[in-house]
């Protein structure tokens, strides 16, 4: 489900259960990868990325719906899971190599910087669609990290930006063919591995403070 490896100062995540969509077992692996790479001393930083055709697809819907009580305990993990990650201590980078929906979306957002193929995959909003309204917390997310019209514009019409559109917008910052994904992600990591930590963090808490807030984190 969740692969976590090393290039260099450079810590790689895959997601490699499909769609990637999140359940408890996902929250928990992901976790516990943040917490790997934010104990390992030296530079560091940090690229996750999906497999195939999927970034990730966001929350498992049915497997929510059969969580009863457990439901809303797993929500607010998530979104303290989305805060610690707008304000992760080393760059991040979303290597977006498929389609990224609903708070799969979100989370790519939540990285420092984004990476995605140009020619296929989608990153989408589709709440207005689904009639699943954005909760504060995730909207705090993408309110902090996309241009306002660009974010206006995601949030209100359930737009699917392809890559170049998605650049066009300020969703991501660069969109590369699919071969370069990963490693122009990596590269990029590599070039901010060195950052000091203590500042980085601070930087991050001025810049996100009030959606890291939001998010529980």
């Amino acid at each position: 489900m969740i692969d976590l490896g090393r290039d260099g100062d450079v810590w790689i995540l895959r997601m490699t259960a499909g769609e990637n969509r999140f359940t408890q077992d996902w929250l928990d692996a992901v976790r516990a990868a943040l917490d790997q790479v934010e104990a390992a001393p030296g530079p560091a930083a940090l690229v996750t990325t999906g497999q195939g055709r999927f970034y990730t697809n966001g929350l498992d819907l049915d497997w929510l719906a059969a969580r009863g009580d457990a439901a809303a305990r797993f929500l607010a993990g998530l979104t303290r899971l989305l805060g610690r990650l707008v304000t992760f201590p080393v760059p991040t980078v979303a290597a977006v190599n498929g389609h990224a929906f609903g708070a799969g979306a979100v989370l790519a957002v939540a990285h420092d910087f984004l990476v995605m193929r140009e020619d296929r995959g989608y990153w989408c909003l589709p709440e207005a669609d689904l009639g699943l309204p954005l909760t504060p917390a995730l909207f705090a997310v993408v309110a902090a990290k996309l241009p306002a019209r660009g974010g206006q514009e995601a949030i209100l019409t359930g737009r699917r930006y392809g890559g170049a559109a998605a650049a066009a917008a300020g969703i991501v910052h660069q969109a590369v063919p699919e071969d370069q994904v990963l490693a122009r992600a990596v590269e990029l990591a590599a070039g901010l591995a060195g950052k000091d930590r203590r500042t980085l963090a601070e930087h991050k808490r001025l810049l996100f403070g009030a959606a890291a807030q939001a998010c529980g984190a």
